[in-house]
């Protein structure tokens, strides 16, 4: 909801970066369902006993300021801790993270991305099972479409057809198969898609917006 007497946005959001500002209170980034990317202070978010605010909760959130261009200040009702059950699993829990600082340094702020919200919700939720693994790459995929990179390798981009899908053009980011790719084999990235390739294609998107990549998702290709 917005209100443009108060300056005041309402929605429901995933609480994504959290550092101290003073002694007391917090600078936040929720990555929201209505305004996408919002970033303001928490107030005692430093001291706060009950409800505090943590990395990877999912809730309320109201944002006030006087003036739009004003950073604001954040009124959060925390209603589930999403991070929970990956807290004692480390390669899970730097999934997450890189998830987050990708949204942090990639997304516009104030832009609608309600499609990759619902994905992040779905990543959030998958972690914790067996699939977790195969639910980060998904959600890298369509992190990558969200910023114009959509990746179509369900057939040949240069002939056609749906056999021997052997490659990824750097380029397009399409399928090429055996005998359109071999000629080139030594420039196109190897089927299947794994988080190597993504993770050059979030590399391109980071150049292209003049941002460096954040560390945390250099962390899961050490790992």
């Amino acid at each position: 909801m917005y209100n443009s007497n108060n300056m005041k946005l309402e929605s429901v959001g995933i609480l994504i970066n959290l550092r101290p500002i003073g002694e007391r209170d917090s600078v936040a980034r929720i990555f929201t369902y209505d305004f996408g990317v919002m970033c303001g202070v928490m107030r005692a978010g430093q001291i706060a006993r009950k409800n505090r605010p943590l990395v990877g909760q999912m809730g309320a959130v109201a944002w006030n300021a006087r003036l739009d261009s004003q950073l604001g200040t954040f009124h959060w009702e925390p209603e589930k801790n999403l991070s929970s059950p990956i807290m004692c699993r480390p390669v899970l829990l730097d999934m997450m993270n890189s998830a987050f600082a990708l949204i942090s340094a990639l997304v516009p702020e104030r832009e609608q991305y309600k499609h990759l919200y619902t994905q992040t919700i779905k990543l959030l939720e998958q972690l914790p099972t067996e699939s977790g693994d195969a639910a980060y790459l998904q959600w890298e995929t369509e992190l990558l479409r969200e910023l114009g990179y959509g990746l179509n390798l369900g057939l040949c981009g240069a002939c056609g057809t749906h056999d021997d899908l052997m490659y990824i053009s750097p380029r397009t980011g399409r399928a090429i198969c055996k005998n359109c790719g071999a000629p080139y084999a030594d420039r196109l990235y190897k089927m299947p898609l794994d988080l190597n390739t993504t993770y050059k294609f979030i590399e391109r998107a980071a150049a292209t917006q003049g941002t460096e990549l954040p560390f945390q998702r250099r962390l899961i290709m050490r790992a």
